[in-house]
């Protein structure tokens, strides 16, 4: 059994910046490939970075060139710095893991992006 546990969610006014970090728990993830998802209200959850054992990282066009994602395996962590935040970035945020013969999902932390 996997947990995952979300921090970091706020309020920041737009142009502001926030780190999340995900905890895991129960097995080691350095093996794994990681990811942050973010759902919006009214909409779908979509997937905004993830990084892979080796370190190699994907980013939604959305957020390229404001967010990066990276890992502790050391601290069984990973993270999201998210900087030039905007409106629509107001989301849920989720961590993820598809590993182990199954899905594991954070509860989640709130970041709305707000003036």
């Amino acid at each position: 059994q996997v947990q995952l546990v979300e921090s970091g969610g706020g309020l920041v006014q737009p142009g502001g910046s926030l780190r999340l970090s995900c905890l895991a728990s129960g097995r080691s993830i350095s093996i794994a490939v990681m990811n942050w998802y973010r759902q919006a209200p009214g909409k779908q959850r979509e997937l905004v970075a993830h990084i892979t054992s080796s370190g190699s990282t994907t980013y939604a066009d959305s957020v390229k060139g404001r967010f990066t994602i990276s890992r502790d395996n050391a601290k069984n962590t990973v993270y999201l710095q998210m900087n030039s935040l905007k409106p629509e970035d107001t989301a849920v945020y989720y961590c993820h893991v598809n590993s182990w013969g199954s899905d594991y999902w954070g509860q989640g932390t709130q970041v709305t992006v707000s003036s």
